[in-house]
């Protein structure tokens, strides 16, 4: 039987694990992200790599040293160099002696299709739609929970109560298999954390829209678990990227992408690959539903990224609304990020306060 990995990306595992479970395979989870995983990474990686990359590929040596023999990830294509990652790991892995299966799943569907039916070994229809249906409403209701978590840690009346929570939620909802208990599990958490609800911890409501690289944006690793920083800072956060959005959008299922390069397209008219349209496009969407701030990550050299932070301090300056671009690498750490987000959070604070004195 095939032992199937996937990289670590958030709570991605979650519906991934339910997802190839129910497909008859055996499930390697990738091991949560850590300072091991990175120094792999960076060991085995080329310098010049974008921070993504090094932690996938550290990762997978990971998984791979706990029995996995076979790695299912996206793919991608244009000047994002995301598109290179399956071949580029693969590669580094073969040399280092490891004998793997990579399946990289592109933006063409008949393909990816073909790749995961060799995978499983044939299979009937109806059983992967009961496979994907599973997975799909794991991951609507991890992130449905998850933008509720973002506003009420800015309001919990306890630290820490709205992780205690959110932690508890992800746990019952990687052991439950059937999606009536996944909506069920949905509701009882939506109601706890609600509960949680006390005043603004800074006396005011300020709202920070986040934008950037997915794997920036959803693995808190990475990130340096800003969400959370800034929750403890006082700010309600709000983001678009989710992988719900990223497989609605991969899938073609909706048609949000538009809304998007419309909003962007003042400032972006053309492609740059990753998410560079949607970090631009995403921050005038915040400023013209009033948001107080917005905050854009990326890996240091992500391209895309670098497009966008030329652009938004005209997106700033037209549509009235601060922000500060934040990039990341292996040398990044708390200290820094802290003092910067603190700094942020002040400065805005004080700007609603002279508005609302005027």
């Amino acid at each position: 039987m095939k032992r199937v990995t996937f990289p670590h990306m958030g709570n991605l595992w979650i519906p991934a694990r339910a997802f190839f479970q129910e497909m008859g395979l055996e499930v390697v989870v990738p091991p949560k992200n850590s300072k091991k995983t990175l120094d792999l990474g960076i060991k085995y990686s080329p310098e010049f790599a974008c921070l993504p990359l090094k932690i996938n590929l550290g990762n997978f040596i990971e998984a791979l040293e706990r029995g996995a023999d076979t790695i299912v990830m996206g793919g991608g294509c244009g000047p994002c160099r995301f598109g290179y990652y399956g071949e580029v790991q693969q590669a580094i892995l073969k040399e280092l002696g490891y004998d793997v299966r990579m399946i990289v799943l592109e933006p063409d569907l008949i393909q990816g299709y073909r790749e995961l039916r060799d995978l499983f070994g044939g299979f009937p229809l109806k059983r992967l739609f009961n496979a994907g249906k599973l997975a799909w409403n794991k991951i609507l209701a991890m992130d449905k929970i998850h933008r509720l978590v973002l506003k009420r840690r800015a309001t919990e009346r306890m630290a820490g109560q709205v992780d205690k929570l959110y932690n508890a939620f992800l746990a019952k909802l990687d052991q439950t298999m059937s999606v009536d208990g996944i909506n069920r599990l949905k509701r009882e958490y939506r109601e706890l954390i609600d509960d949680t609800r006390g005043k603004f911890k800074r006396g005011m409501e300020i709202k920070i829209g986040l934008v950037g690289e997915i794997y920036l944006i959803i693995e808190p690793f990475v990130n340096l678990e800003i969400e959370k920083k800034l929750g403890q800072l006082g700010a309600t956060v709000e983001k678009e990227v989710y992988i719900s959005n990223w497989l609605s959008h991969f899938l073609h299922l909706d048609n949000e992408m538009e809304t998007i390069t419309k909003a962007a397209e003042p400032y972006l008219r053309s492609f740059v690959g990753g998410h560079g349209i949607d970090s631009v496009g995403n921050a005038v969407r915040y400023a013209r539903r009033g948001f107080d701030g917005v905050i854009h990550i990326g890996p240091f050299t992500c391209m895309p990224e670098i497009v966008a932070q030329t652009i938004l301090p005209e997106v700033s300056q037209r549509e009235g609304i601060p922000f500060i671009s934040l990039f990341f690498d292996e040398h990044s750490g708390d200290a820094g990020l802290i003092t910067r987000l603190e700094a942020f959070i002040d400065l805005i604070g004080r700007r609603k306060k002279i508005v609302n004195y005027k």
